[in-house]
């Protein structure tokens, strides 16, 4: 192999990318192919930054590329993306938002979400269990919709939601209350006090935005802190909760439990050693 020449792509890579916008936050280009690498797969998975005006008419062309194998949606596009598939897999049609996109053999696409299922393997590695607690959750669009159900699916105490667009607040404690109706499901301003743990699944803190999803000067030591944006790692929120002594789960242990399960449903299995969300060598 000579110097002007790389080994990991070439006419026979099959394509994989990831639409948002912004699209200079996301890791998944990095951890996804390093992920379909150590399948054994001849794939790569590319940032693609599509204006919310362009979204569908752009998405469908590419989706027309013949080497392509999928797309994994971020901000804002998660809602929007269920539009493009023929069919939606089960935590998609009960989130009503959609992550990744795959061709199924008969030339058909099909959806699903994978954050919850991320969410919830990133607090098991960690000893935690959500059964009999309480949750605080910030933001309740496609990725917090998603959290939101795969907690109630865990059997919690009680969840509080606090998003700034109050309707889709209340669309999100819908969906928990259909999961499971013995939860207690509140709507209010983010709180901590008396809570177990405490979720930011919004924009809130990504990049250069300094803000805190939260007002606070100091949190309870004994709460549980998560923060779903990957960059920064360590956000505002992060910073604080470590500061204050408490526990902290990285937006990235999150996307290490749903990439394994994402690169599945792309069709490029792994060798399994249990339910772990990790693929094996």
């Amino acid at each position: 192999m000579t110097q002007d020449e790389v080994t990991y792509v070439s006419g026979s890579t099959r394509l994989f990318g990831i639409v948002g916008d912004p699209i200079e936050q996301v890791r998944s280009p990095g951890m996804i192919t390093a992920e379909l690498r150590r399948r054994g797969a001849d794939a790569v998975l590319v940032p693609i930054h599509v204006r919310p005006d362009d979204f569908e008419a752009c998405v469908r062309h590419i989706m027309k590329i013949r080497n392509l194998g999928g797309l994994v949606f971020t901000i804002p596009y998660k809602a929007r993306a269920c539009a493009l598939a023929d069919e939606l897999g089960p935590q998609a049609r009960a989130v009503g938002a959609a992550n990744a996109l795959t061709r199924r053999t008969d030339g058909g696409w099909v959806a699903d979400i994978f954050d919850g299922l991320g969410c919830i393997e990133a607090f098991r590695r960690q000893g935690f269990a959500f059964a009999g607690r309480r949750a605080m959750l910030i933001g309740a669009g496609g990725a917090g919709s998603a959290i939101g159900v795969a907690i109630a699916c865990e059997r919690p105490a009680a969840i509080r939601l606090f998003d700034g667009d109050a309707e889709r607040a209340r669309a999100l404690a819908d969906k928990i209350r259909r999961v499971d109706g013995r939860i207690a499901v509140e709507i209010g301003p983010p709180a901590w006090d008396g809570f177990d743990v405490l979720l930011n699944a919004s924009p809130v803190g990504m990049l250069d935005d300094r803000r805190l999803p939260v007002a606070a000067a100091a949190l309870p030591r004994q709460l549980v802190v998560f923060d779903a944006v990957v960059k920064p790692e360590k956000t505002g929120l992060l910073a604080l909760a470590e500061a204050s002594g408490c526990r902290t789960i990285y937006g990235r242990d999150m996307m290490r439990g749903q990439i394994a399960r994402m690169v599945d449903f792309f069709g490029y299995p792994r060798n399994r050693t249990g339910d772990t969300g990790e693929a094996t060598s």
